[in-house]
């Protein structure tokens, strides 16, 4: 048989297919969304800081536990692609495998961002989505996805042939780098697979590949997050722009994102705790 014959269909194909589907895991057991406490919370939200995100680049920010941050376009439809850290604690960064089976392949309103192992905690907490209207279109795609990784220029070689700086593991890298005060090359392993704000995917009806089309992002949508622990956050606006034409060139059109930290003026938040590691043993049987 050559790589391109398919394997012969066996008799009781159609009874293997039948089977039903299972939710890999039953999330009965996680703490539930504290909606009134966190919607109490943002009524009465004071700024305490804003980093503008410049187009093809990437810039980081500062969230303190018990705090919101906002991510907005301004200017025009714009993809971001954010990174998250334990701010005191690198090693400890957003897990988007695990947050996808957790939670959902698209993030909304209600849904957590989770760490690593062995931490393996809420990070953060989405608590307001201006496009959570948009739902499922008719291609299968959603917003806010977290099953693509990051535009990088090692892919960009290996597809094209050529050196791109300017995807968002490079942005990501760069902008961790300076804020660290360490050199790429000590810095980039820590950039790590992100959760596509504004982004639009999903994969084809027929082939089931990844796609990505133009963001229903307009400028004035934001996405708002509770920040769970003390953060580190890191942006980029992709050099694909809203995503619907190209991808990592500098051809397409590309816009700011705003980043906005608030502090809750209520006290909402009076008996509300930080997000804990996990207590598994960490014996491994042992």
């Amino acid at each position: 048989m050559t790589i391109f014959e398919k394997s012969p269909i066996p008799k009781d194909a159609a009874e293997r297919r039948a089977r039903k589907p299972l939710v890999c895991y039953s999330v009965n057991g996680l703490p539930e969304y504290p909606r009134d406490q966190y919607q109490a919370a943002r009524t009465n939200l004071v700024k305490i800081d804003e980093v503008l995100v410049q187009p093809r680049d990437a810039n980081t920010f500062t969230v303190p536990a018990g705090h919101f941050f906002r991510i907005s376009s301004v200017e025009g439809s714009q993809v971001g692609d954010l990174n998250l850290w334990n701010s005191h604690d690198l090693n400890e960064r957003f897990y988007s495998g695990k947050t996808r089976q957790l939670q959902a392949s698209h993030l909304t309103t209600g849904d957590r961002l989770w760490s690593n192992l062995p931490g393996m905690r809420a990070m953060a907490t989405i608590t307001h989505d201006t496009l959570d209207w948009y739902g499922w279109d008719a291609d299968g795609g959603g917003v806010h996805d977290v099953i693509g990784t990051r535009c990088d220029p090692y892919t960009n070689r290996l597809l094209k042939n050529d050196d791109y700086h300017y995807c968002c593991h490079s942005n990501l890298t760069r902008a961790l780098a300076k804020h660290t005060g360490l050199p790429t090359n000590e810095i980039e392993h820590h950039v790590h697979d992100v959760m596509n704000v504004f982004m639009c995917t999903g994969f084809t009806l027929d082939t089931h590949q990844y796609f990505m089309k133009a963001s229903p992002v307009r400028p004035g949508d934001y996405i708002e997050y509770f920040a769970e622990m003390d953060l580190l956050g890191a942006l980029s606006a992709c050099p694909g722009g809203d995503c619907g034409s190209s991808h990592s060139d500098d051809s397409t059109p590309c816009y700011p994102l705003l980043v906005e930290v608030f502090k809750t003026a209520t006290d909402a938040l009076s008996d509300w705790k930080p997000s804990q590691p996990n207590q598994y043993s960490g014996t491994h049987g042992l």
